[in-house]
């Protein structure tokens, strides 16, 4: 099998210019053609020899990302993107604009094994892990297609980037690179359902991005009938495991809160919320949850979601609730690649 060579560190590509007798000097070109100038093709790399070229395309391969459906919010501007992989899995991204620059959603998995009972994406269960090189090409093809620099990035979409530990740690190492496109850590969010091993090792790589812990329940016996996940790992574990974090890299943790009425928008729930959350530094972002076609959780109202938001700083809570973006496209995750998944494009 050919190697995947946009999934490899400047480091480990330098050494591979090595072992097949090039001049170091050529893995910062190629480096560059594969992370500044977004290259999807060696042929693009002019300033290399053809006979390199060669060697390159009969050796690694550059894995495909391409762009299968794009849809585009009248609303806002938002953009939702479908994208074909080599194998014919399709996973979504999607770029929001706002006026501190452009932010970039993107999948870590093709589908989703966690179950989360309101989420789109975990229908049909996981088919495989996405490699550093297809979660770079969600960022890189959205820049090309776009022509505009992203400047956040979130892996909030389909999957649970720490079930694929090994390569969203590569991708954040790879993104972040000062040879790359050289996005800030304090611009990388990485939103997880609560795998507390994960947690807890990410904090030891010291990185500086930022933790999205999926609440979603005020106790465990709420979070577990929402999220199989909390079958495993009790709350209070989670919550541990969160706090170690923000003691290790100093990054305050966001708790993000899908709110279904009837379900986790009543006043014990703000009253629960209040006291696991009050002593933590941390963000409360609530979510107004978006109908999926499959489920049948209702989105509670503006009215009640803006009296559990002010209800909730009054009692000293960090909290906002999230901006709704391209409402008039397939907003809820995983919605867009459900509907091919399910009508066997």
């Amino acid at each position: 099998m050919k190697k995947d060579i946009r999934s490899m560190t400047f480091d480990e590509l330098k050494k591979e210019m090595q072992e097949i007798g090039e001049k170091p000097f050529r893995a910062k070109q190629i480096y560059e053609w594969l992370h500044v100038k977004l290259s999807d093709s060696f042929d693009e790399m002019t300033n290399l020899s053809k006979t390199l070229r060669e060697r390159l395309a009969d050796a690694y391969e550059i894995l495909p990302v391409q762009m299968e459906e794009r849809q585009v919010s009248k609303l806002d501007g938002t953009n939702k993107f479908l994208f074909r992989l080599f194998d014919g899995n399709m996973v979504e991204s999607v770029l929001m604009k706002y006026k501190h620059g452009n932010s970039v959603c993107i999948s870590s998995q093709a589908g989703c094994r966690m179950g989360c009972a309101f989420c789109a994406s975990t229908i049909g269960g996981l088919q495989r892990n996405l490699t550093a090189s297809e979660m770079l090409g969600q960022v890189y093809q959205i820049q090309k297609i776009t022509g505009e620099r992203v400047s956040n990035v979130v892996v909030m979409g389909t999957g649970e980037p720490l079930d694929n530990y090994d390569n969203f740690l590569r991708f954040v190492r790879l993104l972040t690179d000062e040879n790359g496109l050289n996005i800030s850590q304090r611009n990388v969010t990485v939103s997880t359902c609560g795998i507390v091993p994960g947690i807890r090792k990410l904090a030891e790589e010291k990185l500086q991005i930022t933790l999205a812990l999926s609440l979603h329940g005020s106790t465990q016996e709420k979070r577990r009938k929402l999220m199989p996940v909390a079958n495993k790992y009790e709350l209070s574990e989670v919550l541990s495991a969160c706090d170690g974090y923000f003691e290790k890299t100093g990054r305050r943790v966001t708790f993000e809160y899908s709110l279904v009425h009837g379900v986790n928008d009543t006043e014990e729930d703000i009253r629960e919320l209040t006291a696991i959350l009050r002593p933590r530094k941390c963000h409360l972002n609530l979510i107004p949850v978006n109908p999926v076609r499959e489920r049948d959780f209702v989105r509670p109202s503006r009215e009640n979601a803006l009296n559990f938001k002010n209800k909730l700083e009054k009692s000293g809570i960090n909290v906002t609730i999230r901006r709704e973006m391209g409402s008039d496209i397939d907003g809820a995750c995983g919605q867009l690649r459900r509907r091919y998944v399910k009508n066997g494009i």
